[in-house]
């Protein structure tokens, strides 16, 4: 359908719609359920240089309007993933954002240089720990995020984005990666919670605290990609409790330009095709597309 086309750092999405990084896996697990080519693209794991074993278990647990997950960066490593995923998911006529991160700048670059021959776009995890700063994440420190992404861009010919995180100083680290060569920007992160089980009176998550996502923090979303929005001429992926077509449409208002759906898979597997659906049904009796929508909130 036309009328959701979206150019987005000079690749064209047939629609808005992506999938969230960790939430999708490399898209095996649904392709017998739909086209993953339906989607606007498909938002790999995380990916690392080395596997990474992950969090202790348990590793998620509901929450009311929400889940906490403390999965630790659990991944295959980029060797791995570029023998038997990525290929795959290229093959399969999706657009693909690859999700990538490391400890320090290089090996941050490494992995980016690696997937770029099967990557539309690279979505560079700002909120993995800086171990050399304390293990400090990259997207509380405006001077190292900018680091990760200057040596990215060198590594890369694939356009860049920044993913930020709601709990560092969000603006600041935007405007010093923008500094830095980041194309456009995917926001927000989770935000990190706990429960506490009052049988055992022990944390519930075998790491203890884990990243909160789903309707309960969309809000938040709509209020950071509001006002990166106000800050940048550069495009946004916008997500946090995606759902529904109100839902991306509220993102849409706020300035982002296409939306993840990521919480919202767990329990429904065909919730990124459901929003597709009702995009295409909103707008299939309407004079405008989904791009009139974009940034509406700000005129």
């Amino acid at each position: 359908m036309k009328k959701l086309e979206v150019d987005f750092l000079g690749v064209r999405f047939p629609n808005p719609v992506v999938t969230a990084s960790g939430t999708f896996n490399f898209g095996k697990e649904y392709a017998h359920l739909y086209p993953l080519s339906r989607l606007g693209a498909i938002t790999t794991k995380g990916t690392s240089p080395r596997p990474i074993p992950g969090a202790p278990p348990p590793r998620i647990t509901e929450t009311e309007r929400g889940m906490l997950n403390a999965i630790g960066l659990e991944n295959k490593g980029v060797e791995a993933y570029l023998e038997d995923e990525l290929p795959w998911l290229k093959a399969q006529g999706a657009r693909v954002i690859v999700n990538v991160f490391g400890e320090n700048p290089a090996e941050f670059a490494l992995v980016a240089a690696k997937v770029s021959p099967y990557a539309d776009l690279v979505e560079v995890n700002l909120s993995c720990p800086n171990v050399h700063a304390g293990g400090l994440p990259y997207a509380h420190d405006p001077a190292a995020a900018a680091e990760v992404i200057r040596a990215v861009k060198e590594a890369t010919d694939r356009p860049v984005l920044a993913k930020l995180s709601p709990e560092g100083p969000t603006l600041r680290v935007a405007e010093a990666v923008e500094a830095a060569g980041a194309d456009g920007f995917s926001l927000i992160n989770t935000i990190r919670g706990m429960r506490i089980d009052l049988e055992t009176k022990k944390p519930v998550l075998g790491h203890r605290t884990g990243g909160l996502s789903g309707p309960a923090i969309r809000p938040i979303a709509v209020r950071l990609v509001y006002e990166l929005f106000q800050n940048t001429d550069r495009p946004i992926l916008g997500m946090g409790g995606v759902r529904t077509v109100e839902d991306a449409l509220e993102l849409a208002l706020a300035g982002a330009r296409m939306v993840a759906v990521g919480t919202a898979t767990f329990a429904d597997p065909y919730a990124p095709l459901k929003l597709v659906q009702g995009l295409e049904a909103f707008f299939a009796g309407r004079g405008d597309t989904w791009l009139d929508w974009v940034g509406g909130a700000h005129r």
